[in-house]
């Protein structure tokens, strides 16, 4: 860990991640990390071996968090500079330089730099909205996050099934309200969802999270999970949220 020797602009803050011993760059300007980061990269299926991509990665927290899971190698692909800086810099002050890459550069382009198939998963965490009159009242690096400015839902799996190998995993996370539009957009791409979690603020409260993972030209057969309930009573979490925050790093949920 070189906490010590990290680099980090006015703005810059480095965190905790969590309880495994990592920690991150972040700052109040750019778009920080949130829960469903950290449920994707729980409740994607990963390899124990083999090359994993992050799309969407912004400050590299799912790559990090994904490294305390497996041995592949993993890489992250950010199109904004600042938040792949960010990202490079979590990278080396973790010591994960050996395993995690992050690449500056647009997602629906990276095939031409890669080739077709190379990836044995895909995690993605991408913006949820589609374009509106809203987002032009956010700074640029927040609106782009939440936005779909710089690629659409289309884009995002058209780029996931030229990436991931036949047979490979795409995980996502996104809102309830778009998942007809998510299956729908990823059987038109030969990607065959497989699982689907739905997360609940408190059990008796609509979703407000979907997690997806489909496989690239698999047959018809998904699995509806148990949902996630995050907190119980005010604002504890329920035993499931403590074991994905701070239990064992093994396995997915």
């Amino acid at each position: 860990m070189n906490i010590e020797n990290v680099q980090l602009l006015p703005s810059e803050r480095v965190d905790d991640l969590l309880t495994h011993q990592l920690h991150i760059i972040q700052s109040e300007e750019v778009f920080s990390f949130s829960m469903d980061a950290v449920l994707l990269a729980r409740f994607a299926g990963i390899p124990p071996k083999g090359r994993i991509l992050d799309m969407c990665t912004g400050n590299g927290v799912i790559p990090m968090l994904l490294s305390t899971r497996t041995k592949a190698s993993i890489e992250g692909i950010e199109i904004q500079p600042r938040l792949a800086d960010m990202a490079r810099r979590s990278v080396a002050m973790n010591d994960l330089q050996n395993q995690i890459e992050i690449r500056e550069g647009d997602l629906r382009e990276l095939y031409k730099e890669t080739g077709h198939g190379i990836y044995d998963a895909i995690t993605v965490n991408p913006p949820y909205m589609p374009l509106n009159g809203s987002d032009l009242k956010l700074n640029p690096h927040q609106a782009i996050a939440r936005h779909e400015i710089n690629c659409t839902l289309e884009e995002v799996i058209q780029a996931s099934v030229r990436l991931v190998r036949p047979g490979g995993k795409v995980s996502m996370v996104h809102k309830p309200q778009r998942l007809g539009e998510i299956i729908s957009l990823m059987r038109n791409y030969k990607l065959e969802p497989k699982r689907i979690r739905f997360v609940h603020p408190r059990a008796h409260l609509e979703a407000n999270m979907v997690l997806i993972e489909a496989m690239r030209d698999g047959k018809p057969e998904v699995r509806l999970l148990p949902p996630i309930i995050v907190y119980v009573q005010g604002t504890q979490y329920s035993d499931e949220m403590m074991n994905i925050y701070f239990g064992s790093k093994e396995g997915e949920v």
